[in-house]
């Protein structure tokens, strides 16, 4: 027993002390990268030498990431309400890596309001986040698995730690855990063709995609109608 797990723990020593080399030049593509996260994440990946694709929601945030990052760096302008919008994403994705594949795909995505007492809220109040959190990223991952299967690459899937918790009503717990059931499935059934999928909880951080003040006024407006 004591030899097993020593063995164990050996293992997990030498499994996270492990890197992948020669990563310069690999495609990676971000969701979600006008601030926060995505934003932070794309100019960290950008200077290690990876190819970022950095998808953004306005023109204001991809002219803004652009003026910090290399020429290596390419937006390109992405709606995950809007089918159409997806799949032109794709083709811009398809289109700059060239044949070679996708290494990374990073979702991270945060529809955060409106939340409050479940029978405050309407159908659309639902689906205004579940159409960005969940079914959006769903969609587009599953419209990029061709090329990730192709470079054998890897899903990471962003997903904030509290919304693993039913803390409130509203469709950003729902999200947050239809993401977690979709990362676990993907990545039994992709392992067959050498894609990993990653799930990383991160907790709250200060941002301006999460602003309580945004919060507050959802809950003043769903208590006025």
């Amino acid at each position: 027993v004591l030899a097993s797990i020593l063995s164990l723990i050996i293992y997990w020593i030498i499994r996270d002390r492990y890197r992948v080399r020669n990563l310069n030049g690999e495609h990676v593509f971000i969701t979600g990268c006008d601030t926060g996260l995505g934003n932070s994440l794309a100019k960290w990946l950008d200077k290690k030498g990876f190819c970022v694709i950095a998808a953004c929601a306005t023109e204001k945030g991809s002219q803004e990431l652009q003026c910090c990052s290399s020429l290596s760096l390419k937006t390109v302008n992405l709606n995950l309400t809007d089918s159409n919008s997806i799949a032109r994403a794709v083709v811009f994705v398809t289109e700059q890596t060239a044949g070679k594949g996708l290494f990374g795909l990073v979702s991270n995505a945060e529809g955060t309001a409106p939340v409050g007492p479940t029978d405050w809220l309407r159908i659309e109040d639902f689906h205004s986040v579940l159409d960005v959190s969940l079914l959006g990223l769903i969609e587009i991952t599953l419209k990029l698995l061709p090329l990730l299967k192709k470079a054998e690459g890897r899903v990471v899937n962003l997903i904030n730690a509290k919304g693993v918790m039913a803390f409130v009503g509203g469709g950003y717990s729902l999200s947050k855990w239809g993401m977690e059931a979709f990362s676990d499935t993907l990545r039994i059934e992709m392992r067959h063709f050498g894609v990993k999928v990653s799930i990383v909880e991160h907790g709250f951080f200060k941002a301006e995609d999460v602003n309580s003040d945004i919060i507050e006024k959802y809950l003043f407006k769903l208590w006025n109608r």
